[in-house]
């Protein structure tokens, strides 16, 4: 797509990108394959917290999204400090510079409105309030695509994604419940539009032979933003209950796999397979959502905690469980028609996990033929949330191309 000066489109993707989380790169990977398909000849560019990875995995330039390295270590030392501290004015003018490059940005699905995980304000949600902030004040329009929300305790946070949302020139949502919490936040949401998550936009995999075996998707989970004095509490009670939940599955002969879906969560797998310390529980080595649907792809059933271990299950067809830490799972679960099928992830109960899995598995006839429909109706509705999303954005990057070009 070129604009009114017959000059390609310059699209910009922006986000915790690159760094780890397979989710976001998932959603990054649809939003391109969108972008391939439907405007080839726009320029895409990235601002991410992997520019390396990006860069070298999806063949577009990419630059880092803070000045300062360290942004996401803790600060202890004075220089360390300072430096976080100069970072942060830096940035300020980073970002207007990239931003003023484009005529579109777009910030592909992740959870990028809500605090379901521990989060403090002058991270994350002040790069993305200098986006939305720097795409308003240059013209260049801002979109939020398929992204989660949620209700948020902590003041600063809260009013950092509220002012993010309202200065976006475009807003769709993963879920109604993300659309609800940012309405209760003092967000007009009238406009808004809600779709699947971009993931369900990705191939699926060809199922394989079933031979019994039970994927189980783990999580360095602590809680949220509100429950940092419980954090220690609420991880040793996932780490043990998801433990024993597992090592009954191995006592009944039953292959386990463990899967992950950030770098983060490496040290509960090795956890889990130093206190079961079976040949039947083997991990699994991804690097992408389209290595994480395979691995489900070829289990029998899925027992899942990481939101996007949760799709890519769901995508494949497997019977799911979902361990839920959010308010994102269990809606997603509803989506797809398995929301009975919920464990809580702050109380883990083995007994009661097993209960609800033997269950899973007795319907799981009836729950495969439900998510092979549901899956096809995800489909068609992210195909709508495209042409939405051309309709909505480029037509006004032409527009905003010519003014800000002329002389």
């Amino acid at each position: 797509m070129t604009s009114a000066d017959g000059t390609p489109v310059r699209v910009g993707v922006f986000g915790l990108l690159g760094s780890g989380n397979l989710g976001n790169d998932g959603s990054l990977e649809a939003v391109l394959g969108y972008l391939r398909a439907e405007h080839p000849d726009a320029v895409v560019d990235a601002l991410c917290g992997g520019p390396e990875v990006v860069a070298t995995r999806y063949r577009i330039p990419a630059t880092r999204l803070h000045w300062y390295r360290g942004e996401y270590r803790t600060a202890s030392r004075a220089g360390a400090i300072a430096g976080k501290g100069l970072g942060k004015l830096v940035d300020v003018f980073r970002t207007a510079a990239w931003v003023r490059r484009h005529d579109v940005v777009i910030v592909p699905g992740m959870g990028v409105l809500e605090a379901t995980l521990p989060l403090r304000p002058w991270g994350f949600p002040y790069s993305l309030f200098l986006l939305c902030a720097s795409g308003r004040l240059l013209g260049s329009r801002v979109a939020l695509v398929s992204v989660g929300a949620a209700r948020i305790g902590n003041r600063p946070t809260r009013t950092l994604v509220r002012w993010s949302a309202r200065l976006a020139a475009y807003r769709s949502y993963r879920d109604a419940p993300s659309r609800d919490a940012m309405r209760a936040m003092g967000v007009d949401t009238a406009r808004d539009k809600v779709y699947p998550d971009l993931a369900f936009a990705l191939p699926t995999p060809s199922e394989s032979p079933k031979t019994g075996l039970v994927c189980v998707g783990v999580m360095a989970f602590h809680g949220g933003n509100d429950d940092r004095a419980r954090a220690e509490e609420i991880h040793r009670r996932y780490l043990d209950g998801t433990t024993r939940f597992v090592r009954t599955l191995v006592e009944e002969g039953r292959p386990v796999r463990l899967l992950t879906g950030d770098e983060c969560d490496a040290p509960v797998v090795a956890a889990i397979l130093d206190a079961v310390d079976s040949p039947l529980v083997t991990a699994a080595e991804t690097a992408s959502l389209a290595d994480l649907m395979k691995e489900t792809a070829a289990a029998d059933t899925v027992v899942a905690t990481r939101y996007h271990n949760l799709i890519c299950a769901l995508k494949a067809g497997t019977p799911t469980l979902a361990v839920s830490y959010a308010a994102k799972s269990d809606a997603l679960m509803d989506r797809m028609g398995l929301g009975t099928y919920c464990h809580p992830a702050r109380e883990v109960d083995a007994d009661r996990l097993l209960e609800q899995f033997r269950e899973l598995e007795k319907q799981s006839a009836e729950l495969r033929r439900t998510l092979a429909e549901r899956n096809q109706e995800a489909a068609r509705q992210l195909q709508d949330q495209f042409t939405d999303l051309t309709t909505a954005l480029f037509p006004a990057a032409d527009h905003a191309h010519a003014l800000r070009e002329a002389p």
